[in-house]
């Protein structure tokens, strides 16, 4: 099941992302028959990663004409709708529809009672804290200092914390705590040319507690992730 699963999701990356450069995404957009052109090399993908094999024809079938209709309402909906949105649902869909086809051939089972299981719910209420919740505590202790970035990207602080705090979770779940150095340090080595543009040492001043308090908050979390997750496995 599972080598069926990764090689229509191979024929799915090489369709959509590997033979479909910026130029064809244009050409679509212009001109709609260009989609065909794009159907073939998918359906070309797909059979060669199945070797040819057509004792999968109706789910050849299911997956090219389900591509060809999503991508079709994608390109009628661009313009209309939020591009990001369209490219997660697009993708979304192409995996639904992946899925439903390695069900056909390869019948599984996924229980729910897997997510609401103790360590499921340890480990999405670490992972919540560590991104949402840290980040309004973070906000809520630095907002004792007023101080603004010039040129910076809207919300990218808090996507940049949250990032790191997510490398951090993974790195001590691995146990590689040299990573967390690294991680330091290239945040460092980025942001010395902001800081050292600055007018005074307020800036690196505030970067500095900033980013130790959310380094302090996501280590000490994991840790007692893991010290919790240990303790349900006895």
């Amino acid at each position: 099941m599972l080598n069926f699963f990764i090689r229509l999701l191979l024929a799915n990356l090489i369709g959509d992302f590997l033979f479909q450069p910026s130029f064809l995404v244009k050409k679509k957009r212009e001109n709609q028959n260009y989609i065909y052109l794009h159907i073939i090399i998918y359906a070309i993908s797909l059979l060669l990663v199945l070797k040819f094999d057509f004792s999968y024809w109706p789910g050849i079938i299911i997956l090219i004409c389900s591509h060809f209709i999503i991508d079709f309402v994608k390109m009628k909906l661009t313009g209309k709708a939020n591009e990001r949105w369209l490219f997660f649902a697009d993708q979304l869909l192409h995996l639904l529809f992946i899925g439903i086809v390695v069900y056909i051939y390869y019948p599984f089972k996924i229980s729910i009672d897997l997510f609401y299981s103790e360590t499921a719910i340890l480990l999405f209420t670490t992972l919540v804290f560590i991104t949402s919740g840290t980040s309004v505590i973070t906000k809520t202790v630095m907002s004792r200092w007023d101080i603004e970035e010039e040129d910076s990207l809207e919300k990218a602080g808090v996507y940049i914390g949250i990032l790191e705090r997510l490398f951090i979770f993974g790195f001590i779940v691995l146990n590689y705590w040299a990573g967390i150095g690294f991680l330091l340090a290239a945040k460092s080595v980025f942001r010395f040319g902001d800081l050292s543009k600055a007018k005074d040492r307020k800036l690196t001043e505030y970067v500095l507690i900033g980013t130790l308090f959310s380094f302090g908050i996501a280590i000490i979390s994991c840790l007692a992730y893991q010290y919790l997750a240990g303790l349900l496995k006895q």
